[in-house]
């Protein structure tokens, strides 16, 4: 029988603010899904960026975390890393913390998962370009069983973010919506 977890990639306060006009209903949309995943009794993973003081992880030869790095920012224990309290865990919710674009590069998601004997993901959050596009592509490779909720990505460059939803995440995901992902889990 396949097991799913609701996995949410980097919902937190500072990568949202970069992208808060497409944050209107978008976290409302979010604390939906989650209603509805736990209601499902389907296990919730927050997924989240953040390096050690001095960032040791990042290498200068890696092009956007070198840049990351060099302000100083994104360190653990700062504000902009926390998740937006508005989506905030729960104790029971598993929160992952990476030190890369996918979820499971840097992070102990893989092994997490495992332990959960999960084999079926439900993906969102920012952004769609890389911390989702990334997931997707190393999951799918991992042998994961994928569905992106599509509304539930957000990016910067609103045409990337629809060409990555409507004709590349489909070659590897089912692509729902909130609303027909929420109705597909009242029909299992």
């Amino acid at each position: 029988m396949s097991k799913t977890a609701f996995v949410l990639l980097d919902l937190q306060v500072g990568i949202l603010e970069r992208v808060k006009d497409g944050t209107t209903n978008y976290l409302s949309r979010v604390s939906e899904a989650i209603k509805a995943s736990r209601a499902a009794g389907i296990p919730i993973i927050y997924v989240k960026t953040c390096f050690r003081a001095g960032h040791p992880e990042v290498s200068s030869r890696n092009f956007s975390a070198a840049k990351i790095a060099s302000f100083g920012s994104f360190v653990e224990g700062d504000a902009p890393v926390e998740i937006s309290p508005e989506v905030a865990p729960l104790k029971s919710d598993i929160v992952v913390t990476k030190r890369r674009v996918s979820a499971f590069s840097g992070s102990d998601l893989d092994v997490v998962l495992r332990g959960l004997n999960v084999d079926s993901l439900v993906l969102a959050g920012v952004a769609t370009s890389g911390a989702v596009l990334s997931t997707v592509r190393q999951a799918a490779d991992l042998d994961f069983s994928l569905t992106v909720i599509g509304d539930l990505c957000l990016d910067l460059d609103a045409e990337v973010h629809k060409v990555l939803v409507e004709k590349i995440f489909s070659r590897q995901a089912r692509t729902l919506s909130t609303e027909e992902w929420i109705q597909g889990l009242s029909k299992e």
